[in-house]
């Protein structure tokens, strides 16, 4: 399985350090990295060396609008039954669970102490959220309930693992009533990485992968075996799933 854009995302990019175009989703100083990368691209269809005129910078965000536009499409099909409210970069604060961090944020502006002492880590605005209302209207009155926060990365580095773990933090310490599912969505090639915010003490319900299959194929063709034993574990603890799954699981959740 793999997304209905996960083919319109991956494929190449010119290599600053080499002639050779490599894939738009590996570490181009890894060279494990590279080629189950480019194992992925084989199995998708995707034509080789075909470079694609998206740069990497504006690889994250394409993601973030994809995701949003396929969940906005889906979940009313896996669900009809509830009001689905998805949006990009929503303020949590617009939602019935963190609505009282509006009214710190307003206290905060423009007042240098409390600014100070309280700091700004629940500004959280997720890449996409899910929100849904409890009334057959659309209306904005009452605030939807935040149902799901999905960060959206296109690779996994330490420093981005380290980013979803404290907004998910800020999360679930800020709430008021029930947590949102708290999910990631990536296309990291690297077993190991994924493993990185897969493995944790819950602050991530599951990672979800936009060509998960070809991962694994990929995994077993090209992979170590360190590599292949991070990527059964996840996949066995249920820590990372497809893509696929994830409408259907927020559709019934």
């Amino acid at each position: 399985m793999s997304t209905p854009f996960a083919s319109q995302l991956l494929g190449w990019k010119q290599n600053k350090d080499s002639k050779k175009p490599v894939p738009n989703s590996a570490d181009s100083s890894s060279t494990p990295s590279k080629e189950i990368a480019a194992k992925i691209l084989e199995y998708l269809g995707v034509a080789p060396g075909l470079v694609l005129s998206s740069t990497p910078a504006d690889l994250g965000p394409a993601l973030e609008l994809a995701v949003q536009e396929d969940l906005a499409k889906s979940l009313p099909e896996a669900d009809p039954s509830r009001v689905w409210l998805v949006d990009h970069k929503k303020r949590v604060w617009d939602f019935t669970q963190y609505a009282h961090l509006g009214t710190i944020q307003k206290a905060v502006k423009g007042n240098p102490v409390l600014s100070v002492d309280l700091g700004r880590d629940y500004l959280i605005k997720p890449d996409v959220t899910v929100g849904t209302l409890h009334s057959s209207s659309a209306s904005p009155e009452p605030a939807p309930f935040l149902h799901a926060a999905v960060s959206c990365k296109w690779t996994i580095r330490s420093d981005r693992v380290q980013n979803i773990r404290h907004e998910f933090l800020q999360m679930i310490r800020h709430r008021r009533g029930r947590l949102p599912h708290l999910v990631t969505v990536t296309a990291e090639p690297m077993p190991s990485r994924i493993a990185a915010i897969a493995r944790g003490t819950g602050e991530v319900d599951a990672v979800y992968h936009i060509a998960f299959d070809a991962l694994r194929q990929a995994v077993d063709d090209v992979g170590s075996a360190q590599q292949k034993k991070d990527l059964a574990e996840v996949i066995s603890q249920g820590r990372l799933k497809p893509y696929e799954e994830l409408a259907t699981t927020l559709a019934t959740w």
